[in-house]
């Protein structure tokens, strides 16, 4: 009985396959049929005929009219087969078989005959190839093809549109789905399709309503002008967040470059004028690290971090045991022989690597953007900064805290005869503090390589404006820093649109010095040897 019984479902589930083979069969079957149409049909036909091979079921007819849109579905003279034109340069064109989709390599371009297009059949051919991509079951693809047909949607389509909403089980899909219908309607004078695209920040919409705007239609331009107000509304936030984010950025790049030079400033008294030029050899090293593993741009970068810091921490152990021990107690004396340093690195870039910038590559996964809006994107690099200096900010504030060092640091900062006479050899803490902060500012020309081309002159950029940060939040403070590099990067940003990079610079000087009147030791001053001073 259970034989039987699995006989007789075998032969129910080959008896409703049947229909769905032959259906199969004879879509396979008219395909050569629908080519010879599309490629004998004139001009005012080929519609037709278009119509009929989107509506085929076919699984070839979303390439064949891609294909023919594009103008490289083409037959061949002497035998009549349909091909798609894979490679069009030169003599021989490479082609495909257009119902096998084989490969038949090259072809003498005399021997095709391209079946022809015009512009209005081109404009119908996208509204149905957005149409077929609505069906499909990737949910991007869905979501481009219906971002593509806002403001291009006709009679035809809106019906084939209502008639795809309810199947749509996206909301993304839906919701721009319903924004081309609605502009639709607008178009035709419907004063109720204002309503759905009242929020919208698309431009496509923004369009439909400016043009409504201007009706004859008392009734639809007072609803179009209040949706369009309304919209206004929410790009100026978009604006403003936009404005806020590339401020927070900017920010964050003057935390990494400032951090390095208030550790040493505040421990050291230092006033180390090739501070910059450290920030430089870090973004050196990472135009390195890519030489050395071409074609491994985020590898690079990753190894980039240590290398970076090394270097710059090296080359501020040699600045520190050459220039600096000698002049301690004495800041406008290590200003001028930091200044001196300063320009020799920069000679010594130029003349071993190249006085010319050199542009180091971004990995993919650092690429692009992440869109929170049609009106708001943010670009992953400075995204990724951002981050970084969080991170190190983060990892500094352990150093100072958790670490042997860290104390060390801050007896010697608060009072340098009473750490002496504890134990604590000062000089030793003094060249791994001036190590520390180099490094760090090896790890902010890593951050930069991402942001700016890497040159001699690099570090010049931000050396006054690290001074300035390290002054505003109180000399030798980590998070004093942390906050006025961050609030420092916004108000100049918020400051260039209306006075421009100049003048928003010299608005923000002199705000830094009016508020040092008031404020002499910063946002968070120093206890110890640091208020003293």
């Amino acid at each position: 009985m259970s034989i039987l019984r699995s006989l007789t479902q075998l032969f129910v589930v080959c008896c409703l396959s049947l229909p769905l083979l032959a259906h199969a069969q004879d879509t396979r079957e008219e395909g050569p049929a629908l080519l010879q149409a599309l490629a004998e049909a004139s001009s005012a036909d080929k519609g037709d005929v278009i119509s009929r091979i989107a509506k085929s079921g076919d699984e070839r007819a979303r390439d064949w009219l891609a294909a023919f849109a594009d103008g490289k579905l083409s037959r061949i003279e002497d035998s009549g087969q349909f091909v798609i034109v894979l490679e069009n340069r030169g003599r021989n064109w490479t082609v495909a078989d257009a119902l096998t989709g084989e490969p038949m390599g090259e072809v003498s371009r005399r021997e095709l005959d391209t079946i022809r297009i015009n512009n209005a059949l081109r404009r119908e051919l996208d509204s149905i190839l957005s149409v077929i991509d609505l069906t499909v079951n990737n949910a991007e693809r869905r979501l481009e093809a219906a971002r593509a047909l806002r403001g291009r949607v006709d009679a035809a389509l809106s019906k084939r549109l209502a008639e795809l909403l309810p199947d749509e089980s996206d909301d993304r899909v839906r919701t721009v789905l319903q924004d081309a219908l609605a502009i639709y309607r607008l178009e035709q004078g419907d004063i109720t399709a204002v309503a759905p695209l009242s929020g919208s920040l698309n431009s496509e919409v923004r369009a439909a309503l400016t043009s409504a705007a201007r009706s004859d239609d008392p009734k639809l331009v007072a609803a179009a002008n209040d949706a369009l107000a309304s919209i206004e509304q929410k790009l100026k936030f978009n604006r403003a967040a936009e404005t806020l984010y590339f401020g927070l950025s900017l920010g964050s790049v003057l935390v990494l470059a400032a951090i390095g030079l208030a550790i040493t400033f505040g421990v050291m008294g230092v006033i180390n004028m090739a501070h910059g030029e450290l920030i430089m050899l870090g973004a050196y090293t990472t135009w390195g690290m890519q030489q050395l593993l071409p074609g491994q741009p985020g590898l690079a970068l990753v190894l980039s971090i240590p290398a970076g810091f090394l270097v710059s921490a090296l080359a501020g152990v040699a600045i520190e045991r050459s220039v600096i021990q000698f002049l301690k107690g004495r800041p406008l004396e290590t200003l001028l022989a930091t200044f001196g340093v300063s320009l020799i690195l920069q000679q010594l870039v130029r003349t071993v690597i190249s006085p010319l910038n050199r542009t180091v590559i971004t990995p993919e996964w650092m690429s692009g953007s992440v869109m929170i809006n049609e009106a708001l994107s943010l670009t992953l690099n400075r995204l990724y900064v951002l981050g970084f200096a969080l991170v190190v900010f983060a990892g500094l504030m352990l150093i100072m805290r958790k670490t042997r060092l860290g104390l060390e640091v801050r007896a010697v900062t608060q009072n340098r005869a009473m750490a002496r006479s504890m134990g604590i050899k000062a000089t030793r803490v003094d060249i791994m503090t001036f190590a520390l902060g180099s490094g760090v500012a090896g790890l902010a020309g890593v951050a930069l390589s991402q942001l700016t081309n890497v040159g001699p002159n690099l570090g010049q950029n931000y050396i006054i404006d690290s001074f300035m940060v390290v002054v505003f939040g109180g000399v030798g403070s980590l998070w004093g820093t942390l906050v006025a590099g961050l609030s420092l990067g916004t108000i100049n940003q918020l400051l260039e649109p209306w006075a421009g990079a100049v003048l928003a610079k010299i608005v923000v000087l002199v705000f830094i010095i009016l508020f040092i009147q008031k404020r002499p030791r910063g946002l968070f001053p120093q206890k110890g040897r640091a208020a003293e001073g």
